[in-house]
């Protein structure tokens, strides 16, 4: 159902101007909103503590492995001091196989350390992706509409598909590789200073210089990668939409622009990539020089030591080794630090994506409904969807079980809305909606939910088959509560025609059938519901006569004893609703069954006779003058003096 008075978005891909401006104030909303690096952890603190709450042991034995590996790992830059001075200096030949030996098994277990590491947490990082996707589509669905409605789909994809895929680097192999290069450095550092304080000392100072370049460069980069996440949401949504309208597009021969809305968005993510990347670039620089100065440094000293006899040419090489150990870890910084950063910016848009208030968790509704009869009042209802722009104004009305209450007006009048409060999509601004007596407000939605039925005009049917979309509604009916379902709503007329009959796949949208056969399958899969409360949004709207007829019985029969409300644009279709109110303006200016609303001469009898004044327009929509069976027998076109459409056709009058 489309909702009125909502406001339009802007899609900020397609309209320059607004990319601009809205590039502006997203600047200013940034600075008053900006993060440290200390104030988005903590605030995506609790999550990761919950995530890995339950993973405690998994890691506490991989930090195990890393030690175990880390330590083997310096048996390596140790070796040379032993074999230059030992082994080759003092010919000491005994010492040679041992040294091998000890080298090679702490090279094997390190190996194995490295493989057990990548198996077990790579693996549980992808078992977290999929728990954490799973969590935020769980959460999503049970958002309320205005969520939906203040947010494009392509957008919420990206949410739940993309950002959490950076979680493995905080809890999986990123985090781990960052902890073992900070675990090796320190352990270097021990050695280090055992063999020349003063050297080290002076590669301290360097390095020290470094990481607080580093940190001034993450503080710069970390709004970039936020920012990415922002813009590859926007473009995904863009193209989703393009994708799904591609027969409006192909219709317009817009091809050509869809191409260059999709390419000005492609260029903004690239331009967003090209500017982190000469960050990252920048600091790659920095320490690659500030390594080439350090290596130079202790080269010069190292070499003025050994000729002064304060040190062995081993005792270099292995410090130089170890000074390797030391430096690497920062190198890695820059590679590991960005996908940690860029980890926590997805991380943050997903913790605001549950941090939103769940339809079902609203503390208000807790009282379930254990039987629904179906009456459904109005008590001087107001509703806006914005502060200070009003959609409804004093509705007030009574639907009792078994009546049929259809709402027409001109478009944005306020229809979509009252169904929408009626399915409790909504909360009334003031006044009153109740189910039974019950105010809506404080139901329970798992208990009210299930009673509703809805069959819209632009039926909305899954990639699956015909039986599938039908047992949606019921997933545990059974093959013959569905076939039955089918008989109903005529499904089996055109489905028994088809190689796989019902198992037919019907593609996305349910493109490979008809438009009376799609609105047809959504009218038996609400016969399958069999709901309490049942809403047609212009259910027969835009059909061929035959479709019309056949979806008409089985709507016929789906309204039976149950409490309905029909929006309708086609005032042919609901002359024998029980009451007929007429929306203006988010208020109802008339109210009353047809016969009687043509009597008033108001603003139904205008909108009536505007349909079916052939003087002024010749032209008939599908069925629009077709003849409608009275309650009590008989048949009448207009009523209330107004001729049938046919009857004027063929120059008949009453």
């Amino acid at each position: 159902m489309a909702v009125e008075a909502n406001a339009k978005q802007v899609d900020p891909v397609a309209n320059p101007a607004t990319v601009d401006q809205k590039t502006v104030d997203s600047k200013a909303a940034e600075a008053k909103k900006k993060k440290s690096a200390a104030e988005q952890l903590k605030s995506v603190w609790p999550m990761i503590a919950e995530l890995v709450r339950p993973r405690r042991g998994l890691l506490a034995f991989s930090f195990l492995l890393l030690l175990i590996g880390r330590l083997c790992g310096l048996v390596l830059p140790a070796a040379p001091k032993y074999l230059l001075d030992d082994v080759i200096g003092k010919h000491r030949a005994n010492m040679l196989l041992p040294l091998v030996l000890a080298v090679l098994g702490a090279t094997l277990i390190q190996g194995l350390t490295s493989f057990s590491l990548t198996q077990l947490l790579s693996k549980e990082g992808q078992r977290l992706i999929s728990e954490l996707r799973k969590r935020v589509q769980t959460h999503v669905g049970l958002l309320s509409l205005n969520y939906y409605d203040a947010n494009k789909t392509g957008a919420l994809v990206s949410r739940i598909m993309s950002d959490v895929e950076g979680i493995r680097n905080l809890i999986g192999t990123g985090l781990v590789e960052f902890c073992g290069g900070i675990l090796t450095a320190v352990l270097s550092l021990v050695f280090l200073l055992k063999y020349n304080a003063q050297m080290t000392g002076i590669a301290l100072g360097f390095l020290v210089v470094l990481m607080v370049a580093l940190s001034r460069a993450f503080k710069t980069i970390r709004p970039i990668f936020r920012e990415r996440a922002k813009i590859n949401a926007e473009v995904t949504g863009r193209l989703t939409e393009s994708l799904g309208g591609v027969r409006v597009v192909k219709g317009y021969h817009a091809e050509d622009r869809e191409s260059n809305v999709f390419s000005r968005g492609v260029q903004r993510l690239l331009d967003n990539v090209l500017k982190s990347l000469t960050a990252t670039s920048l600091m790659g620089l920095t320490s690659t020089v500030v390594m080439g100065v350090v290596s130079a440094i202790i080269m010069f000293i190292g070499a003025r030591q050994i000729l002064a006899g304060h040190m062995t040419a081993g005792q270099l090489f292995s410090y130089t080794m170890f000074m390797g150990f030391l430096i690497a870890p920062v190198a890695q910084i820059t590679s590991i630090g960005t996908q940690i950063t860029e980890a926590l910016a997805g991380l943050d848009r997903t913790r605001e994506v549950l941090a939103e208030s769940r339809e079902d968790q609203d503390p208000e509704r807790t009282i379930v409904l254990k039987h629904i009869d179906g009456a459904i009042t109005f008590n001087d209802v107001d509703f806006s969807y914005e502060p200070g722009k009003p959609v409804l104004d004093d509705v007030s009305f009574d639907a009792q079980p078994g009546t049929v209450t259809a709402l027409v007006g001109s478009s944005g009048s306020g229809k979509s809305t009252i169904i929408g409060l009626a399915a409790a999509f909504y909360k009334p601004t003031l006044g009153r909606v109740t189910i039974d007596g019950q105010d809506l407000s404080r139901v329970r939605l798992d208990s009210y939910r299930g009673a509703l039925g809805v069959v819209l005009q632009d039926s909305f049917l899954f990639d699956g088959s015909i039986k599938e979309n039908i047992a949606f509604s019921r997933p545990a009916a059974t093959d013959e509560e569905i076939l039955a379902a089918c008989r109903i709503a005529h499904v089996d007329e055109f489905a028994e025609r088809f190689k796989d009959k019902f198992d037919t796949i019907i593609g996305e949208r349910g493109v490979k059938l008809s438009g009376g056969q799609r609105q047809r399958v959504s009218i038996a899969r609400a016969v399958l519901a069999d709901p309490r409360i049942l809403i047609l949004d212009e259910a027969t709207s835009s059909l061929d006569s035959e479709s019309e007829a056949y979806i008409q019985q089985g709507l016929k029969y789906l309204m039976q004893g149950r409490t309905t409300f029909v929006i309708a644009h086609r005032l042919s279709t609901i002359r024998q609703a029980d009451q007929i109110l007429v929306v203006e303006s988010g208020r109802i200016v008339e109210r009353g069954k047809h016969a009687e609303l043509l009597a008033l001469q108001g603003r139904y009898y205008e909108l009536y006779t505007r349909q079916h004044g052939l003087e002024e327009n010749l032209f008939l929509a599908p069925g629009e003058g077709d003849k409608v069976e009275e309650k009590g027998g008989g048949s009448r076109g207009g009523g209330g003096g107004v001729p049938d459409a046919v009857s004027l056709i063929r120059g008949q009058s009453f």
